[in-house]
């Protein structure tokens, strides 16, 4: 499938199309974790557009076979039909087969890269960082977002991951970089600042997270807001944002402090904690109380106790938002298992 654009229409490209909030789609499995669940994977793209998320990260990281993970993003384009951004996830084990993935992704119909690091990358300073961002971007046609966040462990090399002279570096040198996913230095909002006042006017830069993204959004023209696990509150976050668009302030303050329940039960299971991973066992839990499919994943997985289920669980209750009343021992079969 052809890409919508050239590298050098891409940032263009991205101007355009990347607006609204992307959301996360983790992968759905068969009962005995052998394959992937094709009928669930579809009914979770169905529920994203319906909840008006322009787009979706279709997450690589858990444990899914290179094969499996073309086949997820052919499923999910296939089932968006160009209602949704299929955005894909270059996580995997080395800069090579990030690029081999990579490049299979776009041919399925991906149509931007988030660019992560793999955990054996060590880098002995931001030339290294440069260096694997400035291969892995002139080795693929897609455009690529860049994602400066505290998981890297580049903090010691520079306090916001990617510094802006690196990030200025790679986008003179690469015409599809379009985007940064501005997480440097969070929990603190100075990368973000930094990154919107050097970068902004020369590639869309994105705050993912709706605690920070929304109230930014009526200080700043934040056109696009991803990626990240906004699926727990249902449609509740494109529904703020759209009513900031229209500088309808006082609305989308009632609906974000409406949330506040829910968005800090979510922040006690926490992103990162001592295992500098994303809780994907808890992100499909989230998405399963609003109607997702929830089911298996494989290990390693992290594992979400009772008590971590019943406080996500209490603070959609909290919120007044919808949440599914099904028993929690229903999550891990799924709704549309096979």
């Amino acid at each position: 499938m052809a890409l919508p654009y050239n590298r050098g229409g891409a940032r263009d490209w991205a101007r355009s199309r990347l607006r609204g909030v992307a959301n996360t789609l983790i992968a759905s499995y068969t009962s005995d974790l052998h394959d992937i669940n094709e009928a669930a994977i579809r009914h979770d793209v169905r529920l994203e557009i319906e909840h008006g998320f322009m787009g979706f990260l279709a997450a690589a990281e858990t444990a899914l076979t290179l094969d499996e993970y073309v086949r997820f993003v052919e499923m999910t384009v296939d089932e968006a039909k160009g209602r949704a951004l299929v955005i894909h996830h270059a996580s995997f084990n080395t800069l090579d087969e990030n690029i081999e993935v990579t490049r299979r992704a776009a041919s399925a119909g991906a149509e931007l890269a988030l660019l992560a690091y793999p955990p054996s990358f060590y880098p002995s300073s931001e030339d290294d960082i440069y260096a694997f961002t400035r291969r892995f971007c002139d080795a693929v046609d897609i455009a690529v977002m860049l994602f400066p966040v505290p998981l890297w462990g580049f903090e010691r090399l520079h306090p916001a991951s990617l510094s802006v002279k690196v990030m200025e570096r790679l986008i003179d040198d690469c015409p599809n970089i379009v985007a940064v996913k501005a997480e440097g230095g969070h929990q603190g909002i100075g990368g973000f600042v930094e990154t919107w006042q050097s970068l902004a006017e020369r590639v869309v830069v994105s705050e993912p997270l709706e605690w920070v993204a929304m109230p930014l959004a009526m200080l700043v023209p934040l056109q696009f807001s991803g990626t990240s696990n906004q699926e727990y509150y249902g449609s509740i976050v494109p529904r703020i944002f759209e009513h900031i668009q229209r500088k309808e302030h006082a609305e989308a303050m009632a609906l974000y402090w409406q949330m506040d329940p829910a968005r800090r039960a979510s922040a006690k299971i926490g992103a990162f904690g001592g295992t500098n991973m994303v809780h994907r066992t808890a992100w499909k839990y989230q998405a399963w109380l609003n109607g997702y499919n929830g089911g298996p994943i494989r290990m390693p997985a992290a594992r979400l106790l009772y008590d971590q289920m019943a406080m996500l669980r209490n603070g959609l209750i909290a919120s007044g938002l919808p949440v599914s009343d099904e028993p929690d021992e229903a999550f891990f079969i799924g709704r549309k298992p096979e």
